[in-house]
């Protein structure tokens, strides 16, 4: 019940204020969210949300039940991680989360060679291009693609990782006498917001046409196979591709970091450390594909 309560809040802050969009961030339908708050407010006795024709607005009951509700949580996710952080034991369930390409491309092919080195380990991979929560215990292990990753999580950091903008071979020998700003762009959307693509875009090409946007670099990158139109990628999901073609060099206002990060209490977790160096040593092998350098 305070998961509804904690979403809804949030949401009645700075989003829609409805039970379609709390249902979305719970993965619900909105009717279950209505029954859940309903039925809280029958249990307490009183009344968490005042129904408004613009969505649902937080009362003073309810912003007490939601503070203390995330000092529970916090607690429990905190005793959590220090329980887990004692166990120096090789087996146990891990949680990776990794944005779609850079699971697809360079995660999955290294965990079949981890599990035959540690079978007793269960290894869970989220795919989730926006970050998932260290410290709620989300994820236990977080490859992310960025320059300042949280203060609240350690980690290490592998190498540089490159993006520039590719289109297919077809689609630039067919518009090769035609500006940047006349190409069809596919850019990523505002799920992606924290990457520098589309203010760099904004400032090198003020009116260039959008035809796509999605919240997913794959999906991006098979649209540029097919001919769409051009696109910023990671230089090590285009560059091996041979229906694509790079339109500039690496650009460095694009380049970004790959870090590979935890909650500070698993550090010493057994199978925490030796994922975290397996994955490191196994990205740093693809360093020129990672970095944008071409193999001779």
């Amino acid at each position: 019940m305070l998961r509804v309560i904690s979403f809804a809040s949030g949401l009645t802050s700075d989003q829609e204020g409805t039970l379609s969009a709390a249902a979305r961030k719970l993965g619900v339908n909105h009717s279950t969210v209505f029954r859940r708050i309903n039925a809280l407010e029958e249990m307490l006795g009183v009344r968490l949300f005042e129904r408004l024709q613009s969505g649902y607005a937080m009362t003073e009951a309810g912003a007490a039940v939601l503070e203390s509700g995330e000092r529970i949580e916090n607690e429990v996710h905190s005793l959590s991680h220090k329980l887990m952080g004692r166990d120096l034991r090789l087996h146990g369930t891990l949680r990776i989360a990794a944005p779609d390409a850079l699971a697809a491309k360079m995660l999955t092919p290294q965990l079949a060679e981890f599990s035959r080195s540690y079978p007793e380990i269960n290894l869970e991979l989220l795919i989730a291009n926006s970050h998932l929560s260290l410290t709620k215990r989300e994820a236990d292990v977080a490859v992310r693609a960025t320059t300042s990753p949280p203060e609240a999580a350690i980690g290490r950091r592998v190498c540089t990782l490159a993006t520039t903008v590719y289109g297919s071979v077809a689609y630039l020998a067919a518009h090769a006498d035609q500006s940047y700003e006349d190409y069809s762009w596919l850019m990523p959307d505002d799920e992606l917001a924290y990457l520098p693509a589309t203010k760099w875009l904004v400032k090198f090409c003020p009116h260039a046409h959008i035809a796509l946007r999605s919240n997913s670099f794959l999906n991006l990158f098979e649209a540029a196979k097919q001919g769409h139109g051009v696109v910023p990628l990671p230089c090590f999901l285009a560059d091996p591709d041979p229906v694509l073609q790079r339109v500039f060099d690496p650009i460095e206002v694009l380049a970004s970091e790959v870090w590979i990060l935890t909650h500070p209490d698993l550090r010493r977790t057994a199978r925490v450390r030796a994922f975290v160096d397996f994955l490191a040593e196994a990205l740093l092998k693809e360093i020129d594909l990672i970095e944008g350098y071409r193999p001779a």
